[in-house]
């Protein structure tokens, strides 16, 4: 009979496992489509190569937990200003946040900031919840590296790039919530109607 400790791993393996997202296909990638207030979002989540990360944020789609919550904040890049990332979700708020995540670094999982990689927003490693970041452009930047833990990246948009990339010069605030989002919060954030998985056409017969 296996021990406690072993029973434990298997349990918690199964927690983070592909597996443990309902319906995944064998590519390892389960689609979402954002409704948003300035057109749909199709975003390919990588259960495979970022389970924790992509598992939890499947979550709070099944759980409905982004519907009503918004994009409030766009960084345009210091070079190129066409460049950059947005950032949506919960803007922390404890109400709909769920638990904080595992850390899964660049490094692990293969996954990098790239045009239109989906990544989690957060503070200390450990602590991200339901915020979350599109990359505009190439971000490399925010991978892993020598003497940085860098962000989760764990999926990719797959439709409505255009969308994302509208939001970029949107007009915002002169100050921010700090130092790193001054100049980046957006005036009249957009809205995130509903976040729904996308079903996979039955079989035919």
């Amino acid at each position: 009979m296996p021990h406690l400790p072993t029973l434990l791993l298997c349990a918690l393996a199964l927690l983070v496992s592909p597996a443990a997202s309902p319906g995944a296909p064998a590519s390892g990638l389960v689609e979402v489509r954002m409704e948003t207030s300035m057109g749909p979002i199709v975003i390919a989540l990588d259960v495979r190569h970022a389970p924790i990360t992509a598992t939890n944020f499947l979550a709070y789609v099944d759980e409905h937990r982004l519907d009503g919550t918004t994009f409030y904040r766009a960084s345009p890049g210091l070079r190129d200003p066409r460049t950059g990332f947005v950032q949506g979700g919960i803007n922390h708020d404890a109400t709909r946040a769920r638990f904080a995540i595992d850390h899964e670094p660049t490094t692990v999982t293969g996954l990098h900031h790239t045009d239109g990689t989906i990544s989690m927003a957060r503070n200390d490693p450990g602590t991200a919840a339901g915020d979350f970041t599109i990359m505009v452009g190439d971000q490399r930047y925010l991978d892993a590296g020598p003497g940085s833990p860098g962000y989760a990246a764990f999926g990719h948009v797959v439709g409505g790039m255009d969308v994302v990339r509208r939001m970029l010069p949107l007009p915002k605030y002169p100050g921010g919530y700090s130092r790193e989002t001054l100049g980046q919060i957006l005036r009249e954030p957009v809205r995130i109607i509903a976040v729904r998985r996308v079903r996979p056409p039955a079989p035919s017969r």
